[in-house]
């Protein structure tokens, strides 16, 4: 039987970025340095295929740290974490490495300096997402306001509404993040922005890669999982620049092809924490369907790259 054509648009950049790809290699030079076990608070990145990959080398993933023995090795993910956690682990003498993403960082250096400066910080981002979460818990309590949506600014009520600060998760949407940050500068005309914006390069230039793609495709699949938020952000940013059908799925298994029936263009992309092995594996199951041509649409070049911390490059 002939296979129907069709043509698969590869959306880059895509899959790993510079901060996933430094904390995926944190935890496999740990294991290398000490051996199994390792422990990592929280999954050091949201994708299954590469947690269980960990997992199967000796790391151990916990979402606390008092999950942690004392005597054994313990990761901070890369979305990073609250102050109390590694001050707890060093009230613990234990051994730990800090995989936090160097962009997460940052923010959490900026929210240090506005609040040093007298300034009450607002935060744009997703309630209980361990980024947030993270960067929240970098200042006292009461010291950070978060807001998810437009709607969120007009409820706020902060201490002193002429000294306020905004920061961002990393991986929100870019257009979105636009809208809340002009309502809040509509209602706080005084309020201090970062000096660079916090939405980091990977999420803005995979969304750039999605919408240059989307006038082109009946169909999009996203490749990433359902906790990655930069991943949902590409469908939802997918299903606004005119492409409806745009699915998230974590391997070829999860495609539904009755619902792709009948199309002759798809676009694929992946989340920040998506291998590229998961990306061939869905070429390959649209081979197996069609009689695919593939074109690359590259909007951007990546050359980031992030030192692992000195710890793990010295002799054990």
């Amino acid at each position: 039987m002939t296979k129907p054509d069709l043509t698969l648009y590869l959306a880059a950049p895509r899959g790993f970025c510079a901060g996933v790809d430094r904390a995926i290699k944190i935890v496999e030079m740990a294991l290398d340095k000490w051996g199994a076990p390792v422990f990592v608070r929280h999954e050091i990145v949201h994708n299954k295929f590469v947690v269980d990959g960990l997992r199967e080398k000796g790391a151990v993933f916990v979402e606390e740290l008092d999950e942690c023995p004392d005597d054994r090795p313990v990761i901070f993910s890369a979305h990073g974490v609250p102050k109390s956690v590694p001050a707890a682990a060093a009230k613990r003498e234990m051994v730990f490495v800090d995989a936090t993403c160097p962009l997460v960082s940052k923010v959490h250096i900026e929210a240090e300096r506005h609040h040093s400066n007298g300034l009450q910080m607002v935060m744009i981002g997703h309630d209980g997402h361990p980024e947030t979460v993270g960067t929240m818990g970098q200042l006292p309590d009461g010291e950070v306001i978060l807001v998810e949506t437009v709607e969120d600014v007009a409820s706020i009520a902060p201490r002193d509404p002429e000294q306020l600060a905004y920061i961002t998760q990393t991986t929100l949407s870019v257009d979105d993040t636009a809208d809340i940050v002009a309502a809040l500068q509509s209602r706080f005309p005084t309020i201090v922005g970062p000096h660079k914006e916090d939405i980091c390069y990977a999420t803005t230039n995979r969304q750039e890669a999605v919408k240059a793609v989307a006038s082109k495709i009946d169909a999009l699949l996203v490749i990433g999982a359902p906790n990655s938020s930069n991943s949902k952000r590409l469908v939802e940013v997918g299903q606004a620049a005119g492409c409806e059908y745009s699915q998230l799925v974590q391997r070829a298994s999860d495609i539904d092809w009755r619902a792709l029936d009948g199309i002759t263009t798809v676009g694929v992309t992946a989340g920040a924490s998506a291998p590229e092995v998961l990306v061939n594996e869905v070429i390959d199951a649209f081979k197996d369907h069609f009689n695919v041509s593939v074109e690359l649409v590259e909007t951007a070049v990546e050359n980031v790259e992030f030192k692992v911390p000195r710890v793990l490059r010295e002799p054990a």
